[in-house]
């Protein structure tokens, strides 16, 4: 059996966190505000689902199948992630090249670098919305923030990142990493 990559292995904790910040949603939190102040706490699952299909329709060039915000969202989440989980166990697929708004890269590196970003903020974010554990995997952490900090005009674009914010001189990395990504602590 093939070894998993580091990329795979990461991606899978990013997963975790996501997915057990999920699970402890509360029914009465959906409607919760998040640090991103354009979406609610449903609003936010959908994004980060419908950024996995988008990702993993990368592939083959196919649409991405929009995500039904009144759905279960478990269950959507479930099967997104094990897509890509999938895809990054399939050699041939982790090293199709893709494009997208970074330019063309292995799918393996598009998945190392945007989609575990994206889905490590996001974790932070719905942590706080819900009154989780906000800690976030301190590996992946490092990883987001050096894939994140060369791009930093690219992410400020409308839709993206809000405005970094200076984080104190004795910051830890996650606080580093957030404060970059325009969140308040």
């Amino acid at each position: 059996m093939p070894s998993m990559s580091e990329v795979s292995e990461r991606y899978g904790v990013i997963a975790d966190g996501f997915a057990h910040r999920l699970q402890g949603v509360g029914p009465t939190q959906w409607d919760a505000e998040t640090p991103c102040s354009d979406w609610n706490t449903r609003e936010l699952v959908v994004h980060v689902i419908r950024t996995h299909r988008q990702v993993r329709s990368s592939l083959d060039g196919s649409e991405a199948q929009e995500v039904e915000g009144d759905g279960d969202l478990g269950g959507q989440w479930n099967a997104a992630r094990d897509a890509i989980g999938s895809a990054l166990a399939d050699d041939e697929a982790a090293n199709t090249t893709v494009g997208g708004m970074f330019g063309e890269q292995p799918f393996e590196s598009l998945v190392g670098r945007l989609l575990c970003a994206d889905t490590l903020i996001h974790t932070w974010d719905l942590a706080r919305a819900t009154n989780q554990d906000e800690h976030l995997d301190g590996d992946a952490v490092q990883k987001s923030y050096e894939f994140l900090l060369p791009i930093d005009d690219a992410i400020r674009r409308p839709g993206g990142f809000a405005a970094k914010i200076e984080p104190p001189d004795d910051a830890d990395e996650q606080t580093k990493l957030l404060n970059f990504a325009g969140r308040a602590l």
